[in-house]
């Protein structure tokens, strides 16, 4: 049982994490995994136990070396795992990452002061530093940054090393994942990397990377603790690397008959909290360091120092290599120069209203000392600087230029419209959206950009008592993503009180499909958005049954939905409506006839057709004709154009009512009629 479980230790060193909010435990619990992976491959066991002896041997005789002004440079490439999620994170929170981790190598972490005085002593700088990557394995210029899409994102287990993996006698491979396994991370110790090199490296869960984007501060440490890992530290309790590589679980009485190799370490249980004053092996224990579970970590000791330090220094998973002057330059990562290799720029959001403020920031690479932007239409900060802050007084589609330079050459990049900026207030008072014409479309609506092969888009396929609607082919697209489209703002200020109608139509593949459609609105202009409707499981579904194929709804598979729950305060002229269509695995969603209107107006979605009227002709071009038929009351007619703007309106008795249509724009027009005990609306086409 004990060489059964020595794989299963070394495959898979992790580290678990609380999970801030939650205040969850992930524990390292994936021994059957490994189990099997020994019974599958059993000639790794005894390449892993020779590696690891002459680890350790080489580790009893290694002599300390003062490098306080030399640093241990280990170049890193961060793997992006993907399938469109939220772990496909920006360059920034990579950025972010490396800046912390080499924070907390090099003891410049202002938390030191927090360290209990016992061993605030005891606490050193590591001499190591990573540094991310100039040059890949074809001395390419590379950001250091891979993106790869790829399903194995969901498991985050060794299989994503499949997917791309660089020499690693020459580069860490930091990969990034939706999950990792079940944990915040795991990686390889020395010995197991040495015998299946093609697993070396690090995953990580999105979320414990840095402190900005998906992460947060409190989950800083924990890249820095597997890179503990990766340079052959244990688990401060001792964990998995006593003789024969059993498990040793945190948290457990006897761990304290175990030790983790490092000598100014105390014996320890293993803490899962921050009890800065627990005595479990009869001294203090050490929760401030970084290989413990207690998750207020700000240490290393020098024991741990000169153990990573052998580390480095030892043949085995070839560590000695990284640092290597040889290996620095062929990595880009000597310091001695800066390979610029493209212009690239991030921006805070690119839908905006008129003179809302955007953040534009320059993340070319590398050694960038000068760049200018050419922004036209814009209001500028400054047209040099790294970071700008931009706007734009009129509506419309912007495009951005950069140019970067290092002092001798220069690389450019242009985006055409690349912004999207709406009206700070809307024209009309209602929205009456069919679809039936794209053009009328973009002037009423934005998609939000998405790097998902799939978006919302017009489609002639399927439409509800009309020939086109706005669709998501969730069919191919990836799960786990946010479609959204938007109006622009809507000038209602006027009325009493607003509402949203419209058809759709969804099925899922089964039950354990979770899409959910949010129906939104926002009283300033996009900055904030509240929701007023979340349809998703049976109430989202049109279709009696699951559909496996390719789902286009028949006119019978489609539901009308009606949005009234809308407070007092979003009765403004710069109301917006959204869509988001949050997918998780269900088939195509379809939405179309989207009237944003006065309650009394939307009553029309009930779809009760204008039976009491005879209207002709339709498509018209001239005139248009309302005869009534058994109507014995007044009504009122309002005739609405493509864009939601009431062109015509007119209270009549009469029994035959004649519309000047001749000087209207061509397009497909709404005919609401009211009455005392009817409201119906017809589509009319001008031509």
């Amino acid at each position: 049982m004990k060489q059964l479980l020595l794989l299963s230790s070394l495959l898979f060193i992790t580290t678990s994490v609380l999970r801030a909010q939650q205040n969850e435990v992930f524990p390292c619990s994936t021994d059957e995994m490994h189990q099997r992976l020994f019974i599958e491959h059993p000639e790794y066991n005894q390449g892993i136990t020779n590696a690891y002896n002459k680890l350790q041997a080489f580790t009893a005789d290694y002599v300390p070396t003062n490098r306080s002004t030399d640093p241990y440079i280990i170049p890193v490439v961060f793997h992006i795992i993907h399938n469109y999620g939220d772990e496909n994170i920006g360059d920034a929170q990579i950025l972010d990452a490396i800046k912390q981790v080499n924070i907390q190598l090099r003891k410049r972490n202002s938390d030191t002061t927090d360290i209990a005085s016992s061993f605030q002593g005891a606490a050193v700088d590591t001499e190591i530093e990573i540094r991310l990557a100039q040059l890949d394995p074809d001395g390419n210029c590379t950001s250091g940054i891979t993106r790869n899409v790829s399903s194995t994102t969901f498991t985050g287990d060794h299989q994503v090393k499949d997917v791309i993996h660089w020499p690693p006698d020459k580069y860490l491979n930091i990969y990034i994942c939706s999950e990792a396994a079940g944990l915040a991370g795991h990686a390889l110790l020395p010995s197991a990397a040495d015998t299946i090199p093609q697993w070396d490296g690090i995953v990580m869960q999105h979320s414990y990377i840095g402190t900005i984007g998906t992460s947060d501060f409190f989950r800083r440490t924990v890249l820095t603790h597997e890179i503990g890992h990766y340079l052959n530290l244990q688990h401060i309790w001792g964990g998995n690397n006593v003789p024969n590589y059993y498990y040793l679980p945190v948290a457990e009485a006897a761990n304290c008959n175990h030790d983790d190799d490092v000598a100014d370490t105390p014996n320890t249980i293993g803490w899962q909290s921050c009890n800065t004053g627990g005595f479990s092996c009869g001294s203090l224990d050490n929760v401030h360091n970084y290989m413990d579970y207690a998750y207020c970590a700000r240490m290393f000791t020098e024991g741990q120092k000169q153990r990573m330090h052998a580390c480095l220094n030892s043949s085995v998973a070839d560590r000695n290599n990284l640092w290597s002057p040889a290996n620095l330059a062929a990595t880009g990562t000597d310091g001695a120069t800066n390979y610029l290799c493209a212009a690239k720029f991030t921006l805070s959001k690119r839908i905006v209203c008129v003179g809302e403020e955007m953040e534009l920031s320059d993340i070319s690479y590398h050694g960038v000392v000068s760049r200018a932007w050419d922004l036209p239409g814009a209001t500028v900060s400054s047209l040099v600087d790294s970071s700008i802050i931009i706007s734009y007084a009129m509506p419309g589609k912007y495009s951005i230029t950069l140019t970067a330079s290092d002092g001798a050459g220069q690389v450019n990049l242009t985006e055409q419209d690349y912004i999207t900026v709406l009206p700070s207030e809307g024209a009309n008072s209602f929205i009456i959206e069919s679809f039936e014409n794209p053009v009328t479309f973009e002037e009423k609506w934005a998609i939000s950009p998405s790097l998902s092969p799939v978006n919302w888009e017009i489609t002639s396929e399927a439409g509800f008592n009309s020939d086109q609607s706005i669709f998501v082919h969730n069919f191919e697209g990836p799960s786990g993503i946010d479609y959204i489209f938007q109006s622009k703002p809507i000038g209602i200020s006027g009325l009493n009180d607003v509402a949203i109608a419209f058809d759709y139509a969804f099925s899922r593949f089964a039950n354990t499909n979770l899409d959910r459609l949010f129906i939104q609105v926002s009283n300033d202009c996009g900055e904030t958005w509240v929701t007023r409707r979340t349809l998703s499981g049976s109430s989202l579904m049109t279709t009696a049954d699951f559909v496996q194929n390719d789902f286009y709804p028949a006119q019978d598979e489609w539901k009308t939905m009606l949005v009234d729950n809308i407070a007092a305060a979003y009765l403004v002229d710069n109301f917006m409506v959204r869509f988001l269509f949050n997918a998780a695995g269900g088939n195509n969603i379809f939405i179309d006839n989207i009237n944003v209107s006065h309650p009394d107006v939307l009553s029309v979605m009930d779809k009760e057709k204008a039976s009491d009227f005879m209207i002709f002709p339709n498509p018209a071009n001239r005139e248009l004709t309302i005869r009534r038929v058994r109507l014995n009351q007044p009504f009122d007619v309002k005739l609405i154009d493509p864009l939601g703007k009431v062109v015509f309106s007119k209270p009549s008795t009469e029994d035959v009512l004649v519309i000047d249509v001749e000087n209207y724009s061509s397009g497909i027009y709404q005919l609401v009629l009211l009455s005392k005990d009817q409201i119906a609306v017809e589509k009319i086409i001008i031509q």
